[in-house]
């Protein structure tokens, strides 16, 4: 992350704490129920275990890989060669909010999930074991990124999970056109203004009214705090939730559209 970055993702952070709510400042029902049974909650469930166990192996591999960058813009279409234990130090979702995206899923019964943005897999794990016959398609630019994710898929045995490689441009129309209805998208694929607000477009043709989107690093740059500002006023869009770290979005036409900043 360059310094400028640093610093805006800093900056954010500090506004942030100042505006988050906790939970006795909720009056909503739906959300006061939420955030106290879904969001904070702490028990742990069967397979995250699992997961942390494979995490922890990642983390202390030796393994060099190149890989395809297609998401940031930085590096866009160019190989470079990186550890993939820096790749899970720097680049999954941390346990704390994998757990937060399984609880929404095992809470809310989705069952049609897309991912944008496999990496090493991790994430996808915790999307993919709340519910063993739910069907979970995932994204991945870089191809050896993706079959360290699929070793992982088998290694926990989690089968219902479909990886697809290769540009969003070409896998995402074609992942969400194996979708009758998308119940949960987490987007973590491209931290462009642009992009993300094109595959936001592209997943509205299979929302419903409860239908979860959520985004990864909504305050990665000044550029994705723009999308996800679009995001959130979007007509189909009611409320909106900030987590600083996530963006959750509903589309339920009995809640009063809004955008509720809540500490995590």
């Amino acid at each position: 992350m360059s310094l400028h970055s640093s610093i805006f993702r800093s900056m954010e952070f500090l506004s942030y704490n100042f505006r988050a709510r906790g939970l006795h400042q909720i009056h909503s029902p739906f959300l006061f129920e939420l955030y106290q049974n879904v969001i904070l909650q702490n028990s742990a469930y069967y397979s995250y275990s699992k997961i942390e166990n494979l995490r922890i192996q990642l983390l202390a591999s030796k393994e060099m890989i190149e890989i395809e960058d297609f998401g940031t813009g930085a590096m866009t279409n160019r190989e470079k060669k990186i550890s993939v234990a820096s790749i899970a130090n720097h680049h999954i979702k941390s346990s704390k909010y994998g757990q937060v995206l399984f609880r929404l899923i095992n809470y809310f019964k989705s069952e049609n999930i897309l991912e944008l943005g496999t990496s090493l897999g991790i994430t996808t794990l915790y999307l993919a074991t709340p519910n063993p016959k739910s069907k979970v398609v995932t994204l991945e630019g870089s191809n050896n990124t993706s079959k360290i994710a699929e070793e992982n898929f088998r290694i926990l045995q989690v089968n219902n999970i479909e990886i697809k490689k290769g540009e969003f441009s070409i896998t995402l129309p074609n992942a969400i056109n194996e979708f009758t209805q998308l119940d949960f998208v987490f987007f973590d694929g491209n931290h462009l203004k642009k992009p993300t607000f094109d595959y936001f477009n592209q997943c509205l043709s299979k929302h419903h009214e409860k239908s979860i989107f959520v985004f990864d690093d909504i305050y990665h740059s000044p550029e994705m705090k723009s999308a996800w500002n679009e995001i959130k006023n979007h007509p189909s869009v009611t409320l909106s939730l900030d987590l600083f770290s996530l963006g959750i979005i509903f589309f339920r036409k009995e809640l009063r559209k809004q955008t509720i900043i809540l500490r995590y």
